[in-house]
């Protein structure tokens, strides 16, 4: 089977972009010095790990989920951050973690003894880091910014005016979203200027996520340099990036079909088999608007066939537009969202109960091979 014959709805991955994006990030890594880890909370379609494991094996996680999934199918290193450790969760944490990042000094004085005791007699040394935020705010969604004043996460400089806490070995910082790097750029001056006096203390700089390198025009030699150069002026730290989105950019799409065309106050929708609530949250949450393949473009023409998207949900607004075709869209046309991979299947619902599309992976001839598809079960089993 074919792309082209793949039943709609359905998420397709593409190997060969999938290994692009891969060999860019390895060779930043080489060049560069650093490691590149991947964060699961953009990307956990396991079935695909295999590929992944070819080029890396080291993950960041946010749950005891996430790390379960890192150890078992990348097998490497998990890096653990969590904006909360509780009683029930921090021993999980430590026996799989090799670094675990604390969102706060009160995280520390309450779990920072199970660390020192676990390092005694759990039979290898899990580096402990914390969150810290350097006050650079680069990101022009408040959704995803974590820097904005009152951010919950990380410490600002002047909680730590008394030092670095005995056992802390590294900084982690988070203040990019699919940025660039003269971003990063701006981001390290300010990390620097508010914390560069502990870090010749510390093991390890986790620079966090947002590094979208593989989007093009991105400027990869910036990048390269400003790590090169970072790593020079402090040799002690291994720095570290979890890029999200970079892993699996532009790898994957939602095909879907069009059902039914209705027309209210001028406004001409083309309903589809797919949802933006339930299948896209994001393009609704960021928001922003999708590219399809079939259409003219992301804006409007005047003067063509011209619909807004409506999904088939009975939420209001589950829609998005408006697209314009070359010719008028009927039912059965399929149509092609593009770069669905990334901070989608991870983000999908059931709202209302709506079937999940099914997930396929295009190998590199070209052949499409059916990962999972899915059946009143799967909702079943998450209600009660």
């Amino acid at each position: 089977m074919t792309a082209n014959e793949i039943p709609t709805p359905a998420y397709i991955v593409y190997e060969q972009r999938l290994r692009r994006n891969l060999a860019l990030i390895s060779e930043v890594k080489r060049r560069a010095g650093v490691n590149i880890i991947m964060a699961f909370k953009a990307n956990a379609l396991w079935r695909s790990f295999p590929i992944i494991k070819e080029y890396c094996q080291d993950s960041t996680a946010s749950s005891l989920n996430e790390l379960r999934l890192g150890r078992e199918f990348l097998g490497g290193d998990v890096h653990s951050y969590c904006p909360a450790y509780t009683d029930a969760t921090i021993d999980k944490f430590l026996a799989g973690s090799s670094h675990i990042t604390f969102n706060s000094l009160g995280q520390w004085q309450q779990f920072g003894p199970r660390v020192e005791a676990y390092n005694r007699t759990g039979g290898r040394h899990v580096s402990a880091g914390l969150r810290v935020n350097p006050r650079c705010s680069v990101i022009e969604t408040d959704l995803y910014n974590p820097a904005l004043p009152g951010s919950r996460f990380g410490e600002e400089a002047e909680a730590l005016s008394e030092g670095l806490p005995a056992g802390i070995e590294g900084f982690h910082f988070h203040a990019l979203c699919e940025s660039t790097s003269y971003d990063l750029e701006k981001v390290l001056e300010a990390f620097e200027n508010n914390f560069g006096k502990f870090l010749p203390q510390l093991k390890w700089v986790n620079m966090g996520g947002g590094h979208l390198m593989t989007r093009e025009g991105y400027d990869v030699d910036h990048l390269v340099k400003l790590l090169s150069d970072f790593r020079k002026r402090h040799p002690n730290l291994k720095v570290i990036l979890e890029p999200g989105s970079a892993f699996t950019w532009r790898t994957g799409d939602l095909i879907t079909s069009v059902v039914d065309i209705v027309e209210n106050s001028g406004i001409t929708t083309a309903i589809i088999d797919a949802s933006f609530a339930c299948h896209m949250p994001d393009t609704l949450e960021m928001p922003y608007k999708p590219l399809i393949s079939e259409s003219l473009g992301q804006e409007a023409v005047a003067g063509k066939p011209t619909y807004r998207l409506g999904g088939n949900s009975c939420l209001s607004g589950d829609y998005m537009g408006d697209w314009s075709f070359a010719k008028p869209l009927k039912a059965g046309d399929r149509l092609t969202l593009e770069d669905m991979n990334h901070y989608t299947t991870v983000k999908t619902t059931m709202f209302n109960g709506i079937n999940h599309p099914s997930i396929w992976l295009v190998d590199l001839n070209g052949e499409a091979h059916l990962l999972r598809e899915f059946t009143y079960e799967d909702y079943k089993s998450r209600m009660s």
